[in-house]
This record gives C-alpha cells, structure tokens and sequence, in this order.
C-alpha cells in the first residue's frame, strides 16, 4: 500500500511492522565487539536522510546520571546550579527538562526546592527503578514524568536479568501501564541500545509503546542510550552502532514522533558532541546532557556543548544565556570542589588562551585571528595570553592591554619601551629555572617596579 507522507510531502510504501524475535541464545555481536580487541565498525553503506526536527532542545541529567560520578551535591548547591542552568536555557526553554534522584532524604529536598523556585524550565522529571512501588514515590513528589529503566541490549536482558527477550517486553510493557494508570508520563531509557538487535527487539518494542502511547493519550518518550558510547555517526555505517540508523529507524519502522525521541549518550570514544548532533539531524529533537559533561566514566554529553552545537546548527540562540556557562564552571570549581581540565572547551581556564609567540603577536593585532568566536561577549570571558618563557613582547603587550582594558589608541604595542623592560625581566625569571606561567597579579607588579607614573596612569584607566 502507498500513503502520502507529509514530513517529506511524496507518496511512500507502508511502513514494515516488525516483530518480537524470542531467540534462546543471546546476540552478543561478537563479530564487533569480541571483547579483547577494540570494538570494530561495521559498514553497509546504507544512508538515511537528514530530517532535522522543527523544534529541538536539550535535557540535562546532571543531578542524576551526572551525580552519580562526583561526590554528592547539597541541596543547596543543586538549587543555586538548577536556577544557572535556568537561565542558560533562557525563556524558550532551551534546556527543557532536569532530571532527579528520589531515593534520599537529600534527593527529595533539593527536588523541593527546586520545584519551590517556581521557574517554568527545567521542568523538573525524575528517574526510577523499573518498579511499581517506585511509581508511589514519583506521585508524592508531584512530578509528571519520570524515567524508567527498559535494558534493550542481550547482555542485559540475558547476562543481568536472566530473561528471555519476551519476558523482558512484558515486564517493562507491565511497567509502563502501571505508570499510565497513575497518570504518569513515562520516558523509557532503552540502556545499551548500541549493542541490541534493532529489529529483533527494540523496534518491536517501541513499536508497541507507540501503541500504548496512541491507546492512553499520553506520549511515552523513548530515550536512546548510548550507554557504552559505541555510537558512531559515519555515513553508510551499520546498526547496532549507526547512531544515524537508530534514530531513523525508531522514527520510520516504530513511528516515534521526534519530539517523544531522545539521544543520550557517552564519551568513552570522544564520540559524544558529534553523535549527540547526529541524532539532531536525522530527526531527534532532544538530547540529553549535563553540565561540564561529568557521569558514568568518561560521562555524558556537555550541556554547554550543545548549547553552542544549537546556535551553530540553528543561527540564532534560541533566547539562551551563554554567559551562565561561565558562571556554572567557576561555582563547579569553586564551590563543589570539581577538577575542571583547563583546556576543556568553553569552560577550562585556558580554553581561550594561547602561548605560541607567533599566536600572541597575532593576537595583538587581531584577536579574531586566533579566537574562536568572541567569547568576551559570548560566554563573559575574554581571550587571552599566556606570559611565560615562549610568548615573547607580544605576548605581555596582550596581557597588559587586556588586564588594564585598553582598547583603540590607547593600547600599548609591543615595541614600547614598558613592554621591553618588562620582557627582559620576564627572561631573566626563566633564566634563572622558572617553569610556570606569569600570573596576573605578579604581572601588575612588575608593570609597577618598570615604571611607576605610567602604571598608576593604568590603574586610573581601568579604574574608568
């Protein structure tokens, strides 16, 4: 039979319902990942199109998967980071949901406190045990949605829960109408999706809680996981690990709606930004983050990441406030005590500073040259050099103009005598067996000890 499909507005065959295989033995895909070699990638130079979402957005987890690899947040530090994450999200809701532990005393105060906040996003959701008993929990709490765990992969299904790949369907399809009977939306965490049998079971499976979803009025959300982050976003590659493939399939062979699908995935492979806008392009609308990327091993998909992936792909910024990034990374650091990498993109401390002398000579008479966009006005933080023994005149020259804010004429350029008397000094430190970086404030005092009247004449300038 032929139907009009109006996403792509041509006449298309109907669509092949797939059915539960119940096999007796697990598919493990030794083939790909035999265990004792690195995991191989399979090709089969099928290619999906693109269909990006009309609407897309992020989720954040930072409070659940993301808290359960660093040590636990206070209340009150979940709030003040819920409220940031608020305001990078900005009013269209950017970062559309949170979700939240509830097992503790700690985990139901800070939901409490963050529901107490008032904010309209994130919308606050919660994640559970596939158990009903959990569902009373959720009920209390007074949130609308909640996770639960559905394992797709055999090595859950056999290796972990010793059930057949039927028993484990009924069980989460038994799961999911509970949650429907106490009027709670459910999102389904289909865990180590990129090592199940597509066809064999987690199209089936989707396909018949699509069926529940159309039956009950409520949309059941089906959250991708790339729990070991295998995923792989190549063109032509082939499932379990094409994350193209996956996001395809789920939307053609199990007719999920693209604003009920949802990417999470991994970095164990440093796959993890690019996979996250793979699904975004071929017709998932939410990925799922959180902040500074921390989680499970090598964790999750940076928040701060997409958010500028959104504005690349998009070309506007969704009314989002990049400069809460910024603000995010140094109560991290500051106040919860996380070890940020300085080089981590957006947020480390050196992100956006160089120390090639050839760079900072650059740098000086463009910054555009060597920054990546302007993350003064961006992101609150302004590009800079680094002073030590390789950067040379032009690299004082633009600590000095950036720290003291001389702009236009007034900046000071490298040849200046100020510049040079401060380099020979510099020299001489390194000379003498330094081997760290010059910081700000020793810097401010050797501008001092070079020339007094023009530094207090600096000082003023700043001061304005």
């Amino acid at each position: 039979m032929l139907s009009f499909d109006n996403t792509v507005n041509l006449l298309m065959q109907s669509k092949y319902r797939y059915s539960l295989q119940d096999v007796a033995e697990p598919n493990l895909y030794r083939e790909i990942y035999d265990y004792d070699h690195v995991p191989k990638v399979a090709f089969n130079l099928r290619h999906v199109p693109m269909q990006m979402p009309d609407h897309i957005w992020m989720t954040d987890t930072t409070f659940r998967d993301g808290q359960q690899s660093v040590s636990p947040f206070t209340p009150e530090q979940i709030l003040h980071l819920f409220k940031l994450m608020s305001r990078l999200g900005g009013p269209n809701g950017m970062v559309r949901q949170s979700e939240f532990f509830l097992y503790t005393e700690n985990d139901q105060k800070a939901l409490h406190l963050c529901q107490d906040a008032g904010l309209k996003f994130p919308e606050i959701t919660t994640w559970i045990r596939a158990n009903e008993k959990d569902f009373e929990l959720v009920k209390q709490a007074g949130v609308a949605e909640t996770g639960v765990l559905v394992s797709c992969s055999d090595y859950h299904i056999f290796n972990k829960m010793h059930l057949t790949r039927k028993q484990a369907m009924d069980k989460y399809l038994g799961i999911v109408k509970a949650a429907l009977e106490y009027g709670i939306r459910p999102r389904c965490h289909f865990e180590d999706i990129t090592r199940a049998d597509f066809y064999g079971f987690v199209v089936p499976f989707a396909g018949a809680l699509m069926d529940l979803s159309r039956e009950s009025g409520i949309p059941i959300k089906i959250r991708a996981c790339d729990t070991m982050g295998y995923g792989v976003s190549y063109p032509g590659t082939a499932l379990p690990r094409s994350v193209q493939g996956i996001i395809y399939g789920l939307r053609h062979y199990a007719e999920v709606p693209s604003e009920q699908l949802e990417w999470h995935g991994h970095n164990d492979f440093y796959k993890v930004v690019s996979n996250a806008a793979t699904a975004w392009l071929h017709g998932c609308s939410s990925i799922n983050c959180s902040l500074l990327g921390i989680g499970e091993r090598t964790g999750n998909c940076p928040l701060e990441a997409m958010a500028i992936e959104y504005q690349s792909l998009r070309g506007d910024d969704g009314g989002m406030d990049l400069t809460a990034i910024t603000e995010i990374a140094d109560y991290m650091e500051r106040e919860i005590g996380l070890e940020i990498s300085p080089r981590q993109p957006f947020v480390g401390r050196h992100f956006n500073v160089t120390r090639a002398g050839i760079h900072a000579d650059g740098m000086l008479k463009d910054e555009e040259i060597y920054n990546i966009f302007n993350t003064a006005k961006l992101l609150n933080r302004p590009a800079s050099v680094a002073v030590d023994s390789r950067g040379g005149t032009a690299s004082i020259a633009h600590w000095l103009n950036n720290y003291f804010r001389l702009t236009g004429d007034n900046t000071i350029d490298k040849n200046d005598p100020l510049i040079v008397n401060m380099r020979a000094r510099v020299d001489d430190l390194y000379a003498k067996g330094r081997n760290t970086v010059m910081g700000d404030e020793e810097l401010e005092v050797m501008v001092r000890r070079c020339d007094q009247n023009r530094y207090e004449k600096l000082l003023f300038h700043k001061s304005k």
